[in-house]
């Protein structure tokens, strides 16, 4: 899946960053003071310290350990596939090189969560009247998760080394994926995504960048071959060649990125996709090596596991806060949840669904008009053109006409 931005520095407290009757504070504790059998030591504490906090696996990289980062990520801004995410291109240079985010940093802690699955996600999409939501969505929002368990690592490794740390998770201008596979988390695959021989394709990241210049871990080799599996697997090739991913394709994007009505050479392919993707993921074969997740935060809510369309297709706003509070599919709002929504209805081919949708067509928002529209051209072709003449004469909003008349 596509994210980006958010740092949050954590200091020691200040009594313990400026010892009592040091003007310099206790020269023992200044991280470029320490010997290497400390910095070898602080190491081991801070694994053992994050595995007792649930990450499941915990590696050092370099902050120059990612050489190829900023010409990949040039190539892929020059083709348009980072589609409307300006942010990428505006943090572009802070992206490719740790050092430009952070001039102090020395060394970069890569952790990974594990939050594999009970059961192949692939199976929903059998399930024609219920709507596939990614993995990483059905329950509580990781952010917050691993922000929390990072400040908590951070703030301790600050206060026994006097070292200056800042967290980042996901949503800040750091490339993790290249990072954890210079750490040796695992390799980026074919998909772009993380790999890992021990977990497959589902870990989490986050980062701790810090002053302290710790032993560094080996980088993890590229275990992909010459299989396609993930290429193969994508519903609207998505991944043009191995190591590329055009996200103007990607259902990730279009479910939860993208803010207008979902492009109609798109749409049928979605099936119940109503937020994210799996199916690269899913189709990987390291994962016969992955375990389900043991983070009970992150286990599936079972409401969200395969929820009924319908339920979700009268969701109002109210309704659409209380039943994802706390979750990230919150953040893209109850319109484009529901357009969503109605684009997997009217790839159902269930006609007992039609009432849910034509209750939709006088919807406030356009995006949700627009996508009732076109469900029921799906579902029933003789009620559609029946209104067609009547509704397209009074839409207001430009998009939505054309979807009386696509």
């Amino acid at each position: 899946m596509v994210c980006a931005g958010e740092v949050a520095p954590v200091l020691p407290p200040a009594a313990e960053r400026r010892a009592p009757g040091r003007a310099g504070g206790d020269p023992l504790r200044r991280p470029g003071l320490l010997s290497p059998p400390a910095l070898d030591k602080e190491k081991s504490r801070l694994v053992a310290d994050a595995k007792a906090e649930g990450f499941d696996v915990v590696r050092i990289a370099a902050p120059d350990g990612i050489p190829l980062a900023p010409a990949r990520l040039r190539q892929f801004l020059d083709d348009g596939h980072h589609a409307s995410m300006g942010w990428m291109a505006e943090t572009a240079e802070r992206r490719a090189d740790p050092r430009v985010l952070w001039p102090d940093v020395r060394s970069i802690v890569m952790l990974g969560l594990n939050y594999g699955p009970d059961a192949d996600p692939r199976g929903l999409q059998a399930r024609k009247d219920r709507g596939a939501i990614s993995v990483y969505a059905r329950n509580r929002d990781y952010h917050d998760i691993i922000k929390g368990k990072l400040k908590l690592l951070a703030g301790r490794l600050a206060a026994r080394t006097g070292a200056e740390v800042k967290v980042f998770v996901d949503t800040a201008p750091v490339m993790e994926k290249p990072l954890a596979e210079a750490a040796g988390l695992g390799w980026q695959g074919k998909h772009t995504n993380l790999v890992s021989r021990e977990f497959g394709s589902w870990l989490f990241l986050g980062a701790i960048f810090t002053a302290l210049e710790l032993p560094l871990d080996a980088p993890e080799r590229d275990h992909c071959g010459s299989c396609r599996a993930c290429l193969d697997a994508c519903p609207t090739q998505a991944i043009p060649a191995p190591y590329r991913l055009d996200a103007r394709r990607c259902i990730s994007y279009l479910t939860i990125e993208h803010a207008g009505p979902i492009p109609a050479a798109f749409r049928a392919a979605m099936g119940n996709r109503i937020y994210g993707c799996d199916d690269c993921l899913a189709a990987c074969p390291w994962n016969k090596f992955a375990q389900a997740a043991s983070e009970m935060k992150l286990k599936s809510r079972p409401e969200l596991e395969a929820p009924r369309l319908a339920d979700l297709a009268a969701l109002d706003d109210s309704g659409f806060r209380a039943l994802f509070a706390g979750s990230p599919i919150k953040r893209i709002g109850r319109d484009r949840f529901v357009r969503n929504v109605l684009i997997a209805i009217g790839n159902s081919a269930d006609a007992a669904l039609l009432p849910s949708v034509l209750a939709l067509l006088d919807d406030p928002a356009p995006i949700v008009r627009g996508a009732a529209v076109w469900a029921v051209s799906r579902l029933d072709p003789t009620e559609w053109a029946a209104q067609k003449t009547a509704r397209h004469a009074s839409e207001p909003d430009p998009e939505t006409r054309k979807e009386w008349v696509a």
